[in-house]
C-alpha cells in the first residue's frame, strides 16, 4: 500500500522527485481537452507532466465503453495523473484500482465550479464537507497502491484555505494543486487568481504544491514560482491557446494545428474535441471577417479532411502577411502579436450591472457621452418552462433517469443492474436475461 504520512515526512517530495521526475511545467486536467493527442503535443513542447480530463468515477467503474473511449495512454505519455470526480470513497477506490499501473497517480477533483458539479455533488461543491473529503483521500491512500493528489479552489479567507490544505495533507494527499480562484469566480466573473492564497498554502504544508491561475506565458509561470515558492505551475487556458507555451514559443497557428491533426490520426479523438482545440488555437484568426467561411466550416465540419482544409486555407490566407509579402491592416491593437500567432485570449470584462441586478444597455450619444437606452416594453415572448427531469434512482448517480426505464434508472445504472441481477429492460433495450435464456431473437422481433 501507499506510504502514510506518519511513515515518512518526505513521502510527497519523494513521489514528486522520483515518480514525477521533479515536474514543474504541468498541463491541467481539462474536460474534453487534455486527451492523449493533445497531451503528446504539449509534451513535445515542454510539458513535463500531464493530467487526463476529469472522469466521473461512477461511470468509469460501471461502464466499460466509457472507460475504453475516454482513457487512453501510451509509453510516451508519462508521467501521467488520472483525475476523477467522486463523492463515494468505495467508488473512488474501485476507479483508482482500474487505472493502477497505467498512470503515476490519481487526482481527486475538488475544484470544478460548474453547475453540473453542483447537481452531481462533486468538485468544489464538496468544499464544505471536510469529513467526506478526508475519507475520500484516506480511502485511496489506505486501500490502493497508488498515490493520490488533489486539486482545489481557494476559500475567500486565506486562513480557511490553509486549514483545508493541511486537512488534505493529513488525510494522505501526496501533492496539492491550488487554483487561486474561489468557487464563485467563473464565466464572466472569472477575474484574477490570488497568488497570495497559493503562497500561504505552500508555506503551511510539507507536501509539493502546484499553482494554477494567471498563467498565459512561460514568464508568468516562472514569476509565479518565484513569488509563491511553489514546486510547479499548471496551465489550462494558456496551454489551449498555445500548446508551445512551456517552450517559450509563439508559433503560427497552422503549424500547431497541423501537428495536432497528425497526432489525432495516430490516436483517434472525438471530432468535438478536435474542433474545440482548433477553435482555441485559431481564436483570433476566426474573429476576422476574412475567416467567416472557414469558421462556419469548422463549426459544422464532421471529418478531419474538412478540418485539414480549413487549416490549409488559413495558412494560404495569412502566410504572405507572415512573410511580410503583404501588409496586414486587420491588426487588433490589443493583441501583442498578429492574429495568426498562438497567443492568449483575454476574456472581456463583465458588462455593467444596474441596481436591480440586470445588465445595463449602454450606448453613446453624438458627443461620445455614455447614455442608457430605454427598456423596451411589451411584445416580449414568454420563455418556455423548463422541462424537469427526474433523477436516476441509482445511489449518488445524479444523471436523468430513462423516461420509461423499468427500474427508474439512467442507462449506465440500468446496464449495471441488469448485468448484476440478470434482468432485461425493454426501454433501454438491454437483454441480459434474454441472452442467457436464448430468447433474444423473439424479443427483437417483438420490438420492431
Amino acid at each position: 500500500m501507499s506510504a502514510s504520512p506518519s511513515e515518512s515526512d518526505n513521502y510527497g517530495y519523494k513521489f514528486w522527485r522520483e515518480t514525477l521526475r521533479g515536474a514543474r511545467l504541468v498541463v491541467a486536467p481539462m474536460v474534453d481537452a487534455s486527451e492523449l493527442a493533445w497531451r503528446l503535443l504539449s509534451r513535445k513542447y515542454g510539458a513535463e507532466l500531464c493530467y487526463t480530463p476529469m472522469f466521473h468515477s461512477v461511470n468509469f467503474v460501471k461502464d466499460f465503453k466509457y472507460r475504453r473511449d475516454n482513457f487512453q495512454s501510451c509509453d510516451a505519455d508519462r508521467p501521467l495523473i488520472v483525475q476523477f470526480c467522486a463523492n463515494d470513497p468505495k467508488v473512488l477506490v474501485e476507479a483508482a484500482r482500474l487505472v493502477q499501473g497505467q498512470c503515476d497517480a490519481v487526482d481527486l477533483n475538488l475544484g470544478c465550479p460548474q453547475t453540473i458539479a453542483r447537481r452531481g455533488h462533486y468538485g468544489s461543491f464538496l468544499q464544505d464537507e471536510w469529513d467526506l473529503v478526508r475519507e475520500l483521500v484516506d480511502s485511496v491512500r489506505r486501500e490502493v497502491d497508488i498515490p493520490i493528489t488533489c486539486k482545489v479552489r481557494v476559500f475567500p479567507e486565506i486562513e480557511k484555505t490553509v486549514a483545508y490544505a493541511k486537512m488534505l495533507e493529513s488525510a494522505g494527499c501526496y501533492l496539492l494543486t491550488v487554483h487561486g480562484r474561489t468557487r464563485e469566480q467563473k464565466g464572466r466573473d472569472t477575474g484574477l487568481a490570488s497568488w497570495a492564497h497559493i503562497k500561504a498554502v505552500k508555506q503551511a504544508v510539507k507536501i509539493p504544491v502546484f499553482a494554477n491561475g494567471n498563467i498565459q506565458y512561460l514568464e508568468d509561470a516562472l514569476r509565479c514560482m518565484e513569488e509563491t515558492g511553489v514546486d510547479g505551475v499548471m496551465s489550462a487556458e494558456g496551454n489551449l491557446h498555445n500548446p508551445a507555451i512551456f517552450a517559450n514559443r509563439s508559433p503560427v497557428v497552422w503549424e500547431m494545428a497541423e501537428e495536432y491533426l497528425q497526432l489525432v490520426k495516430k490516436h483517434p479523438t472525438p471530432i468535438s474535441y478536435v474542433r474545440g482545440h482548433l477553435f482555441k488555437m485559431m481564436t483570433h484568426c476566426m474573429m476576422l471577417p476574412e475567416c467567416k467561411e472557414k469558421r462556419e466550416i469548422l463549426a459544422s465540419g464532421t471529418s478531419l479532411v474538412e478540418f485539414e482544409e480549413v487549416v490549409a486555407g488559413l495558412k494560404d490566407l495569412f502566410l504572405p502577411y507572415h512573410h511580410k509579402e503583404k501588409e496586414f491592416f486587420g491588426m487588433n491593437e490589443k493583441l501583442p502579436f498578429p492574429p495568426w500567432i498562438c497567443q492568449p485570449y483575454v476574456r472581456p470584462p463583465p458588462k455593467p450591472v444596474d441596481e436591480s441586478g440586470g445588465v445595463k444597455r449602454i450606448t453613446e450619444d453624438e458627443n461620445g457621452d455614455v447614455v442608457k437606452k430605454q427598456k423596451r416594453k411589451g411584445n416580449k415572448r414568454k420563455k418556455p418552462d423548463r422541462i424537469a427531469f427526474e433523477l436516476c434512482d441509482g445511489e449518488r448517480c445524479g444523471n436523468p433517469r430513462g423516461g420509461k426505464c423499468d427500474f427508474k434508472l439512467c442507462k449506465i445504472c440500468c446496464r449495471a443492474k441488469c448485468s448484476d441481477e440478470v434482468l432485461d429492460c425493454t426501454s433501454h433495450r438491454i437483454w441480459v436475461k434474454a441472452f442467457r435464456d436464448k430468447e433474444l431473437p423473439q424479443l427483437e422481433s417483438d420490438c420492431r
